[in-house]
């Protein structure tokens, strides 16, 4: 069996909240659900390699995702974005920079 291994000049990423070594909130960094991208910011806020996971995703030209607490769409940083359609008639509650909820798809029934 070959195995592929890929070096990587990323060993700052260890130190991201965002990293818990099963990709469970991979979903909160790639969605279009406004949310989650709310709540990805609000991981990044208090992250210590926010500085680094921006410079690095800018690097890479990364197409799209929250990095370094950023929205990024088409490789440019967004730094305002509408939701699709309509206002919603009743508002969104706002995420606390302290504190970030547990996605409902990820609490156990």
């Amino acid at each position: 069996m070959l195995e592929l291994l890929i070096e990587t000049d990323d060993e700052w990423n260890i130190a991201g909240r965002c990293n818990d070594n099963n990709g469970t909130l991979t979903h909160l960094f790639f969605s279009d659900d406004v949310a989650h991208q709310a709540r990805a910011k609000a991981m990044c806020s208090k992250c210590p390699v926010k500085v680094e996971c921006l410079d690095t995703a800018i690097a890479r030209r990364e197409l799209w995702g929250i990095w370094g607490g950023e929205l990024i769409e088409n490789g440019r940083i967004v730094l305002g974005k509408r939701g699709r359609g309509r206002p919603p008639k009743i508002p969104r509650p706002v995420v606390a920079v302290d504190e970030v909820p547990v996605p409902p798809e990820l609490i156990p029934v």
